[in-house]
């Protein structure tokens, strides 16, 4: 009886187990997400320099007082309404962010009922329970990080876009999902703005079963109202810089780092290239996050790509192995020193092992990178995600298989692969880049286990008939 009551409600059960489980690993490492009383962030320093800026002097910069687009908005707006609630504290954000990951699962158990016709509820439940338990996901969206709110809204879109898709007829019930999917779609490119690619698949999508005047009635206010927030924000930039600014002044820097003669040796070596940064002497812009200098690294960059021709599908290989590694990449870092770091855009030592090898130092006492260095995390943790991941994955390509004949259906979930690769590999690939679209990858794992679950059953019930017949 007792099991028969889970199994009804199985969702439930995936959420109370997801919140035991973040909240046992907050408590486990205080020196970790405490950063209140540590003085240390992990995850990402800039958004709460953002929030704390914007708290006192009520601009959006950096620099206290300083506006700029250094960073999309949204994740540092969240944490700033967060402080002014709760106060800053390493419980306000982890909080918010385990709210986060419940909303997320929630949508990916959804969308494991809706996008499989056969048994997708428990496809949709076994995804969700991978998910839950994910240790690299826990870990990270429980640091200072925009992981788990792109996330969210990422699935949610992807929910909203399955929902609209089904609607047989457009009436205002239709136009009210695709109002809210544009809303989506518009708050998490003002996350991440990596979600356009993404979006265009999707339309893609809505074709393989409408036809495309259909498609249109339903894309077009999803277009129109992400467009719309994405504009406000623009609007904002080209009055701070007096020229236009889509989005952010760092995609220069990130498509450089990238594409650049670094790139290839740090990644082959296992070291991110996030530790690398243009010759100073070739930014020429007085002010290094202005929209100038973020021209310049993009220059730098495709000055590059055109040199060396012969270079980019070496380039382009490695940067998608570094996406799809099953271990933790990048699978070293830079190594605490006695030089102190200048920023965080460079700076760092890079000599030769005793071996031949690349390696990175002259991190300084202290730097939050530094501890990922620990057996704890650079040993076990290792380990456990080339384990996990690596399993869950093996299984996922075999799910691809076995669902290839709902294609018209599942190949939103290849989309989401296709657009996060094309945009990382394009730019800059790491571990917790492509980790928001794991839990997809997780419902064809599930679709393969289902599959593998009936496949005995089967097998089970033919040979029982097959002793009592004899």
């Amino acid at each position: 009886m007792l099991i028969q009551r889970l199994i009804a409600h199985k969702l439930l059960v995936i959420v109370i187990i997801a919140l035991i489980v973040r909240v046992a690993v907050f408590l486990a490492f205080p020196g970790i997400f405490r950063f209140e009383q540590t003085g240390v962030i992990h995850g990402s320093q800039a958004y709460d320099l953002y929030a704390t800026h914007l708290l006192d002097t009520g601009i959006y910069g950096i620099q206290p007082g300083q506006a700029d687009a250094l960073l999309p908005p949204l994740y540092s707006l969240v944490l700033t309404v967060l402080y002014a609630i709760f106060g800053r504290s390493g419980l306000t954000v982890s909080g918010f962010n385990i709210l986060l990951d419940v909303v997320t699962i929630v949508c990916l158990y959804h969308l494991g009922r809706r996008l499989f016709p056969r048994h997708g509820e428990w496809i949709g439940a076994l995804a969700a329970l991978m998910t839950a338990v994910y240790p690299y996901l826990i870990f990270q969206n429980l640091t200072l990080i925009d992981t788990p709110l792109f996330m969210t809204l990422m699935y949610a879109f992807l929910l909203l876009a399955v929902l609209l898709r089904e609607r047989p007829r457009f009436d205002r019930g239709t136009l009210g999902l695709a109002l809210l999917a544009g809303l989506v779609l518009g708050l998490g490119t003002l996350t991440r703005p990596i979600l356009p690619p993404l979006a265009v698949l999707v339309a893609l999508w809505f074709l393989f079963r409408l036809n495309l005047w259909q498609s249109i009635l339903r894309l077009l206010p999803v277009a129109l109202v992400s467009l719309a927030l994405l504009g406000i924000w623009a609007i904002r930039n080209t009055g701070v810089y007096g020229t236009f600014v889509a989005m952010t002044t760092n995609s220069g820097g990130n498509f450089w780092q990238g594409n650049s003669e670094y790139v290839i040796p740090y990644f082959r070596a296992g070291y991110d290239v996030q530790w690398t940064s243009p010759d100073p002497d070739l930014i020429t812009a007085a002010d290094p996050y202005s929209p100038e200098a973020d021209s310049q690294r993009f220059a730098l960059a495709f000055k590059f790509l055109r040199e060396n021709p012969q270079r980019i599908p070496e380039l382009l290989w490695v940067k998608f192995l570094v996406h799809w590694s099953i271990d933790i990449a990048p699978r070293f870092n830079p190594t605490e020193g006695e030089l102190p770091r200048l920023n965080y855009q460079g700076d760092i030592v890079a000599t030769t092992s005793p071996e031949g090898n690349l390696q990175l130092g002259e991190l300084p006492p202290g730097d939050p990178v530094g501890a990922y260095s620990e057996p704890l995390f650079d040993v076990i943790g290792r380990w456990v995600q080339r384990l996990y991941w690596g399993s869950l994955f093996l299984i996922g390509l075999a799910g691809i298989v076995v669902t290839a004949r709902e294609w018209r259906t599942v190949s939103l979930l290849w989309f989401v692969q296709i657009a996060m690769t094309a945009v990382y590999v394009a730019f800059h690939p790491s571990t917790r880049y492509r980790v928001p679209t794991d839990p997809a990858w997780f419902l064809f794992t599930a679709a393969m286990l289902v599959w593998l679950g009936l496949w005995w059953s089967r097998r089970k019930s033919s040979r029982l008939q097959a002793e009592f017949v004899n």
